[in-house]
């Protein structure tokens, strides 16, 4: 019996984080059993880019948030995504918006 990885017993899987500038898709092979953080973790993503705190940061797969990364185990062709804090509320930008609308409408 070798030490070695047999290739059946790792996964394919991304790591993916976005700036309002640019973003970074890590593709990293990792063993079968590997969870969210982990694959973060040996992406080495945290060190592109130290903004990143990796016990903080909400994360997801494809868009569905997960609340504890550390017990999430990836599957073939996940993609981990870290999520940025929201610089404004969603629901205040669209009333926002909404009001200016209204108000050019009744100048019109």
């Amino acid at each position: 019996m070798t030490d070695t990885l047999d290739v059946t017993d790792t996964i394919h899987v991304e790591v993916a984080f976005a700036l309002p500038d640019k973003q970074s898709i890590i593709p990293l092979s990792v063993p079968q059993g590997t969870s969210m953080y982990d694959a973060v973790t040996l992406s080495g993503i945290c060190e592109k880019y130290p903004e990143i705190d990796l016990d903080n940061s909400s994360m997801g797969i494809f868009g569905k948030a997960e609340n504890n990364p550390k017990t999430v185990i990836l599957k073939e062709g996940d993609r981990v995504e870290i999520y940025r804090p929201l610089i404004a509320d969603p629901k205040e930008v669209r009333k926002k918006r909404a009001e200016a609308a209204k108000q050019e409408k009744g100048q019109a």
